[in-house]
């Protein structure tokens, strides 16, 4: 198949595109290189540099290139940047979506697999892990963004028959996450550790999140590929929660340090406390994560450690 994926020069959407092009799939990367590498990009894969936001670029890539499946990872994923600026955050992650849900549309996409964020929409769930069917009160505008689209998607499938399957993403970690932002606190611990730099934890350390290996990510994109999940969400995750300190912990020992933390102020817009039902995705995609944390840990701060020789 023809596939598009947006975001495909990032930490998650690269890996996506790579295990595509092994599988023999033709894969189109659209990418604005905003946070993204080109490096990161599979050779075999066609690039363009494009926006998402660009209606006018994004036509001229779907006429060209006609794809069979849009997955789209591309997205503003800073929590704190939502808050203080909710204009720019929609307009990437509502406006630019809605770009691809028309494109889709008018050029007969089969199928469209998008990112949300498991992390972000529920808010602070009163009962964890949390289903597909508990409240969705998101505390950030990225939240509220994410889910907007959901919507729009809802509503193309309903109105176009437009296929689409949603996927709600844990805290997800892995090579070639960058340090540089604030989310990925693997990927930010491992790189200050290394410089022998004492990261900052923002609150006491007690903030928890569902941390899933990349590798496991990708395995569920490739599941709905086809017709698998039409029409649906799917919370996936662990349904464990590894607090803010653990993770420092388990980072720290991978490297060999003993190096102390420092701890700064919560930051507006963060959820306390998060893990996901995936058992959803368990029953009807037959997926469950396989790569545990220490594992997932052990194979991230590799990675980083190769990047410092």
């Amino acid at each position: 198949m023809k596939i598009l994926v947006t975001g495909g020069a990032g930490f998650i959407a690269s890996h996506l595109v790579d295990r595509l092009v092994a599988d023999g799939h033709r894969v189109v990367v659209v990418d604005n290189l905003s946070s993204g590498r080109r490096e990161n990009v599979n050779p075999k894969a066609l690039f363009y540099e494009v926006d998402i936001c660009d209606a006018i670029s994004l036509e001229e890539v779907f006429k060209k290139e006609k794809p069979e499946i849009v997955d789209h990872h591309a997205a503003h994923v800073n929590v704190r940047k939502s808050v203080e600026m909710p204009a720019y955050d929609a307009n990437i992650n509502i406006l630019g979506s809605l770009n691809l849900c028309e494109l889709s549309k008018k050029y007969k996409v089969k199928k469209f697999i998008y990112v949300s964020t498991g992390g972000a929409v529920y808010g602070e769930p009163k009962v964890l892990p949390v289903k597909e069917t508990c409240p969705v009160e998101p505390l950030s505008q990225y939240g509220v963004s994410k889910h907007t689209v959901e919507h729009y998607l809802s509503i193309f499938y309903k109105l176009y028959g437009l296929n689409f399957t949603v996927l709600r993403y844990p805290n997800v970690y892995g090579p070639r996450q960058s340090p540089h932002g604030e989310a990925g606190v693997v990927a930010i611990f491992s790189e200050l550790i290394l410089q022998n730099i004492r990261p900052t934890i923002f609150g006491d350390g007690s903030k928890t999140r569902d941390y899933v290996y990349v590798d496991d990510i990708i395995n569920a994109n490739m599941i709905v590929l086809g017709n698998m999940g039409n029409g649906e969400i799917y919370n996936l995750g662990w349904g464990k929660e590894i607090s803010d300190l653990d993770v420092f912990l388990a980072v720290r020992r991978a490297l060999a340090s003993d190096i102390e933390p420092i701890f700064g102020q919560k930051r507006p817009g963060e959820i306390d406390h998060i893990s996901l039902d995936s058992s959803k995705a368990t029953e009807y995609l037959k997926w469950k994560p396989k790569v545990g944390f220490e594992e997932g840990i052990k194979r991230s701060t590799q990675y980083y450690m190769k990047l410092k020789k």
